[in-house]
């Protein structure tokens, strides 16, 4: 495919493009049909119809991607004539080109221009989600911060921090920050929470919050006190995972925040210096 026939092409795609009132980009279908070269409206519904069939096939709920509307067209008298159309995410574009015609020029481009796409959404999730993970656990050690600074000011010394976090990791995994560390293949010199799922991270802080909350307004000026409130609000959130069919020890590990937290970084240099793009954040 010569290169001017992929820059029309994609400025085609790419200037059908609309974004409903929330946000989703959509194509219509009637445009879809002339970008991919079908003359016939009834010939296209048939790749239609077999995208559908692919759609329902990989457990996505059609009517999310396929949403069927009329609209007015004009004709050459003057007059208006109501259509049928179908507006289409770009999951569904994607199905509809891998189901078209191989043989014409722009089914292929199509299949390689929505697989991109869907993959650069994917892309654009993962990130976002892990830039709300390393977010928990920032958050989580400010939090953890604070509880040994209430700590201190109330007992005189935060050397009984650690024994205090350890307890409430007992009560949320029902067993101990060690026994954790050793399901989890944690490095004895790291923290446990480096290597917790965002919910767990979300779930610590927390508990930590009404332990920060409770201690301040209690006025509690023990080790036991505060110890006791941290294994309350841990096992009260444990069982609220629970309830919510969610095991914390049962979790899988994720990677290690420290390197996730390198990698947005390098991305995010990189997108200041492109000339730097794929030289750093190569640390999975």
């Amino acid at each position: 495919m010569k290169h001017e026939t992929v820059i029309t092409l994609t400025g085609n795609f790419e200037a059908h493009a609309q974004e409903t009132e929330g946000g989703i980009e959509f194509w219509l279908a009637r445009d879809l049909q002339h970008l991919l070269g079908y003359s016939e409206w009834r010939n296209f519904l048939k790749v239609v119809s077999k995208a559908k069939t692919a759609c329902d096939i990989s457990d996505q709920k059609i009517s999310d991607h396929f949403v069927g509307i009329n609209k007015m067209v004009d004709l050459g008298s003057g007059s208006k004539r109501e259509i049928d159309d179908i507006m289409l995410t770009r999951y569904a574009c994607y199905l509809i080109a891998q189901n078209g015609d191989p043989q014409k020029e722009q089914i292929a481009f199509a299949q390689t221009y929505f697989a991109l796409q869907t993959r650069k959404a994917e892309l654009i999730e993962e990130r976002l989600l892990e830039a709300e993970r390393v977010s928990a656990r920032q958050k989580l050690t400010e939090t953890e911060k604070e509880l040994s600074s209430v700590i201190y000011q109330q007992l005189g010394s935060d050397k009984n921090f650690g024994f205090i976090r350890s307890k409430g990791d007992q009560a949320l995994f029902g067993k101990s920050t060690q026994a954790m560390k050793s399901q989890w293949k944690v490095p004895n010199t790291r923290p446990l929470a480096d290597f917790a799922p965002t919910i767990i991270l979300k779930a610590k802080d927390f508990a930590a919050e009404i332990t920060i909350h409770n201690a301040k307004e209690h006025q509690y000026s023990t080790e036991t006190a505060i110890s006791r409130e941290h294994i309350s609000n841990n096992k009260a959130i444990r069982k609220t995972l629970i309830q919510r069919g969610i095991r914390p020890e049962a979790l899988p590990p994720v990677e290690d925040v420290k390197k996730v937290e390198r990698r947005l970084a390098a991305e995010k240099k990189s997108l200041k210096n492109p000339d730097s793009l794929g030289s750093e954040g190569n640390d999975k």
